[in-house]
């Protein structure tokens, strides 16, 4: 196997991986976010102190996202 299609292969394998990770940042509730059984709705307290953006799911899948495309192109350019 070649060299660029290792590094392909390597960018599929990491831009998978980092996929999976930003799916899960996207589907989390989150935490100011509060549930209530009794009445069956959402209820919001925020402040922007409490605020968290991203996670480190969605850094991490982000970075090895960013990496695979790097990745990959380096593999093309080597063909």
């Amino acid at each position: 196997m070649t060299i660029a299609t290792q590094l392909y292969l390597a960018g599929s394998a990491l831009g998978v991986v980092g996929a999976m990770l930003l799916f899960v940042e996207f589907f989390q509730l989150p935490s100011y976010v509060r549930f209530d059984r009794d009445f069956e709705s959402y209820s919001v307290e925020i402040s922007p102190n409490d605020a968290d953006e991203y996670t480190f799911f969605g850094r991490a899948g982000a970075i090895l996202i960013a990496i695979a495309f790097a990745l990959q192109l380096t593999g093309t350019f080597l063909a």
